[in-house]
């Protein structure tokens, strides 16, 4: 019977990038993080085959990546939508609409929280605090910052995201 050997998730240039990191970080376990937003940078997620392969470079065991990895919300296991967008949800943008603001965006979408387009193309999740707090009610796509959003800007804001996720 043949064996078949599974494709490296890390490709050679996320290793380059990966090991630009190893002369700036005390240890190899603390370029954990770093490691893991380059993969996520790559592929928009981290995939449960990158673990031992990052472990292995790291010199670190799978279970100390692992830790790492599920520690914080933002890295998921498959690909987001092109545009990954957060609506704050903290106490500051909650009483000031921030919930209603996520709704209304879903609903503009045509998906929940935690879902992406079928196109591929947004991904809405809320965050629990972005530290926006003066610009409540606040939401991140990618790097972009909306400050101050209502629920009614939530239509052209679908429109704008899914735009920003072809390039345009």
């Amino acid at each position: 019977m043949a064996t078949t050997t599974a494709q490296p998730v890390i490709t050679p240039q996320m290793r380059a990038e990966i090991e630009a990191f190893f002369p700036r970080y005390p240890t190899r376990q603390a370029v954990t993080l770093p490691a893991l937003h380059i993969i996520n940078e790559h592929l928009r997620c981290v995939p449960d085959g990158a673990i031992p392969e990052l472990a292995q470079m790291l010199e670190l065991s799978p279970a100390q990546v692992y830790d790492t990895l599920t520690f914080y919300q933002f890295f998921k296991s498959k690909p987001c939508g092109k545009v990954r967008a957060w609506v704050c949800r903290s106490i500051s943008c909650s009483l000031r609409g921030g919930e209603e603001v996520l709704e209304s965006l879903a609903e503009k979408l045509g998906i929940a929280p935690g879902e992406t387009t079928s196109d591929g193309k947004v991904t809405l999740e809320f965050g629990e605090c972005l530290g926006l707090c003066d610009y409540a009610p606040a939401m991140l796509a990618n790097e972009t910052v909306y400050k101050n959003m209502t629920a009614d800007q939530a239509g052209a804001l679908a429109t704008q995201l899914k735009q920003q996720a072809d390039g345009r």
